[in-house]
């Protein structure tokens, strides 16, 4: 698979040609299944908001060719032919923030996450919780619980710190994040929401019109 894991969405020109270059085609070419799951965990409006391209992480809305929503929760009381098949068709799939654990849950227990390996031109483009869900570890500033398991999918193999010093996130500080990165021990990315994380083949590379930080490097 190829990943666009960014912050809060593709908010910038930089972010949105590194997902052009990932699809390997115009945006306008290019059928999208958005992934409300992680959304529903924290306001009723927001899933709502993301699939009708309204909320505030440019993700639905980028005038994508076609746009379906493949909801994580019914996915086990759907024909596993039929969804899988849904998948395979899509170029991207667009996952939105909120709850990495709740995500976690949803993309195990529904299968998705054991099919994405064998996908490798499907792209996944997150937002927050979308893109923390595929690291090896969330760290403990992520979780509600000291007794809460804060492993992820492990897809990448480095954590991410999202909204580093947004206004509307202010406890997510540069200080937070030296003290989350001593936590995770491994690598790991602090990044605001202007910047993003490209991999592709193996490749990492940090798309940034904004601030970002990398600690404990491999």
């Amino acid at each position: 698979m190829r990943f666009l894991l960014c912050s809060s969405g593709v908010n910038n020109p930089s972010i949105e040609a590194a997902l052009v270059d990932l699809l390997g085609k115009p945006i306008a070419e290019s059928n999208a299944l958005c992934i409300p799951t992680a959304g529903y965990f924290y306001d009723p409006a927001g899933p709502f908001n993301f699939v009708t391209g309204r909320s505030d992480a440019r993700l639905v809305g980028l005038g994508w060719k076609s746009v379906g929503v493949l909801e994580l929760s019914v996915l086990p009381s759907i024909d596993r032919e039929q969804w899988v098949q849904w998948v395979r068709e899509a170029d991207v799939l667009l996952v939105n923030g909120g709850k990495s654990l709740f995500l976690r849950h949803w993309m195990r227990e529904s299968g998705l996450a054991d099919l994405l390996p064998s996908l490798p031109e499907l792209v996944w483009v997150g937002s927050s919780a979308g893109s923390l869900v595929l690291t090896p570890r969330v760290g403990r500033h992520f979780v509600e619980s000291p007794s809460d398991d804060d492993r992820m999918l492990g897809m990448v193999d480095f954590s991410i710190f999202p909204h580093l010093d947004q206004p509307d996130t202010p406890w997510f500080t540069m200080a937070a994040a030296e003290g989350w990165a001593e936590d995770i021990a491994g690598p790991a990315y602090a990044i605001d929401d202007n910047t993003a994380i490209k991999v592709s083949d193996g490749t990492v590379e940090v798309v940034s019109e904004g601030s970002w930080k990398l600690f404990n490097p491999a």
